[in-house]
């Protein structure tokens, strides 16, 4: 077991994730079940305070909640794909059912996109396939 663990945590080699979502729930379970894989975690608690994050330290990979105050996980995701010269990855969580928000996420270039609820195992296959 503490073999396996060793192997994640290297694996992961302390790559930076950013959460968005202002879910307090939602942003501790996510902490918790990545961090347990040894990504260094980030927490933004509305979307202008997500984008101050990602351009003072570069995550890697940003878990973006489509409904947040301030600014909505849309006007982040445009704002991340227009500023940024390498692209982040982006992984966009909705409680939202509708397949129009999910075309126009995939359309501004986002990497995943998972409906609430969802089980941890999807997020984490999700972040470690995009963090390869």
């Amino acid at each position: 077991m503490t073999q396996e663990i060793d192997a994640r945590e290297k694996a992961a080699q302390r790559k930076r994730i950013l959460l968005v979502d202002d879910d307090p729930e939602i942003v501790e379970s996510m902490r918790i079940a990545l961090g347990a894989f040894g990504y260094e975690i980030l927490v933004a608690r509305d979307g202008n305070q997500g984008l101050n994050l990602a351009d003072t330290q570069d995550p890697d990979l940003v878990i973006l909640d489509m409904m947040m105050p301030k600014r909505s996980g849309f006007l982040v995701l445009e704002r991340l794909r227009q500023t940024r010269k390498v692209p982040t990855r982006v992984i966009m969580i909705t409680a939202n059912e509708g397949n129009r928000h999910k075309a126009y996420a995939e359309m501004l270039g986002v990497d995943d996109y998972i409906r609430k609820p969802f089980p941890m195992d999807r997020l984490i296959e999700s972040v470690q396939r995009l963090l390869g």
